[in-house]
């Protein structure tokens, strides 16, 4: 699954390059465990749940984690404005953040200033962090780590 995410990311840098027809909504399931999650300034790890979605539509990469309740807090950047901190460490700035009320009714998205880094997949853990703050001073944070598996096909290293 996260070589799956490092494409859908990869993806996400060239899609300003494709043919508006071109783009489409890219989603992967992480299964995983939640280590933190914080929302607008309030920790709620206990409630974070064992999922994590990781999207890319159109030039946006949107990284949702998910309560057990069914909220979700969305992380969400331009794609195109990806970067590498270190060979192996890409990260993806972040300019909005939501949260769902009831998992059905999102709220208006908010300016946010942040990032998500994640690890290359590799074998072993993997981890997606994000974090943002926004202008009024509220901070959202999540912390997801995922099995790294070996794509079907993928050579043996």
């Amino acid at each position: 699954m996260t070589a799956s995410l490092r494409l859908a990311l990869a993806c996400a840098a060239l899609l300003p390059l494709s043919a508006p027809s071109a783009w489409a909504q890219t989603a992967f399931k992480l299964d995983g465990t939640c280590d933190k999650l914080v929302v607008a300034g309030r920790d709620v790890s206990a409630q974070c749940g064992n999922t994590l979605l990781n999207a890319v539509s159109r030039n946006r990469t949107t990284f949702d984690f998910t309560t057990k309740d069914g909220q979700v807090i969305s992380f969400s950047g331009n794609g195109a404005q990806q970067e590498a901190t270190e060979e192996t460490d890409p990260l993806q700035p972040i300019n909005v953040v939501s949260e769902s009320k009831t998992g059905s009714e999102v709220g208006a998205p908010v300016l946010a200033i942040g990032a998500c880094r994640f690890t290359a997949p590799e074998k072993g853990r993997t981890s997606i962090e994000c974090e943002a703050k926004t202008a009024d001073g509220r901070v959202y944070a999540g912390t997801f780590v995922t099995a790294a598996k070996a794509a079907p096909g993928a050579p043996g290293r």
